[in-house]
């Protein structure tokens, strides 16, 4: 004998099923409409101390476009950074996306340049730099960010990206 639904029960299975695909066609359109509307993410620029890394997305940054120099002031006293251990002795490396390299981007330390503009995707500081009051350094603590056009280049600056270094206490 077969179980083979007849009748009104073989509609029923066939209506639940297209009520689930339905409402499974419903999430996902749902979600790609949320997706589709939320901010395309910054550029990130990295900080390498040895074998640890630290990433982060801009401080400031309008989708390239030039930022007023009244946000350039707030974003460089930003205290929601990332802290950053750092031993004197360990060479510093920051990367760009390649995309913030073609524009130019200088190194800030407290606000000032420590470096020309660079179109590289990444550069190298010897640690000690960034506690050293010659180079205005700050003791223990410093605060370091990646300009991303700006002092030091032909563009006008589009974007902040800033880490606080602290000198690590081992050292």
């Amino acid at each position: 004998m077969t179980s083979l639904l007849r009748g009104g029960a073989a509609n029923v299975n066939s209506a639940a099923r297209r009520r689930r695909t339905v409402a499974a066609l419903g999430a996902v359109s749902a979600g790609l409409l949320v997706l589709s509307a939320c901010d395309k993410p910054t550029p990130l620029a990295t900080v390498t101390v040895g074998s640890d890394s630290v990433n982060t997305e801009a401080s400031c940054y309008n989708d390239g476009k030039e930022l007023k120099e009244s946000q350039l002031k707030s974003c460089l006293q930003d205290k929601d950074v990332k802290t950053v251990k750092v031993d004197p002795d360990e060479k510093v490396r920051f990367g760009v996306d390649p995309e913030v390299a073609e524009k130019g981007w200088t190194l800030l330390m407290n606000g000032q340049p420590l470096t020309e503009a660079s179109k590289k995707t990444y550069v190298v500081i010897p640690g000690s730099v960034f506690f050293n009051q010659q180079y205005g350094g700050g003791g223990k603590k410093s605060t370091v960010s990646l300009l991303e056009g700006g002092k030091g280049s032909t563009q006008k600056a589009t974007g902040l990206w800033s880490f606080k270094f602290e000198k690590d206490s081992d050292s």
